[in-house]
């Protein structure tokens, strides 16, 4: 099967940065797009940026300008680099995956289990 597990979530100032890294494993025969989505307490989970397998990205408005997604497709990874951080992007970010499988037969969405960030004022 496939897995997706995300790492660098974390506690950092206002202002500051982290970066995010989901690497999917398993029987992948290629991904085509993937993308991180955000949930923050009591709010419905949010798309924030995502990346086709051509390399078109696509930003929410909120984060235009300070985050960039980016894919390692080697490595079968996409990372979101979030700079200029503010209290208002703490959230669980979940990163997502469509998957080719089976030879490439058919393709479907994986999820990672998600990453706490919390942005500190």
């Amino acid at each position: 099967q496939v897995q997706l597990v995300e790492s660098g979530g974390g506690l950092v100032q206002a202002g500051g940065s982290l970066r995010l890294s989901c690497a999917a494993s398993g029987s992948i025969f290629g991904i085509n797009n993937m993308a991180w989505y955000r949930q923050a307490p009591g709010k419905q989970r949010e798309l924030v940026a995502s990346l086709t397998g051509g390399d078109t990205s696509n930003y929410a408005d909120s984060v235009k300008g300070r985050f960039t997604i980016s894919r390692d497709n080697a490595k079968n990874t996409v990372y979101l680099q979030m700079s200029s951080l503010r209290s208002e992007d703490t959230a669980v970010y979940y990163c997502s995956a469509n998957v080719m499988v089976d030879g490439g037969a058919y393709s479907r969405n994986y999820w990672g289990q998600g990453t706490q960030v919390t942005v500190s004022s």
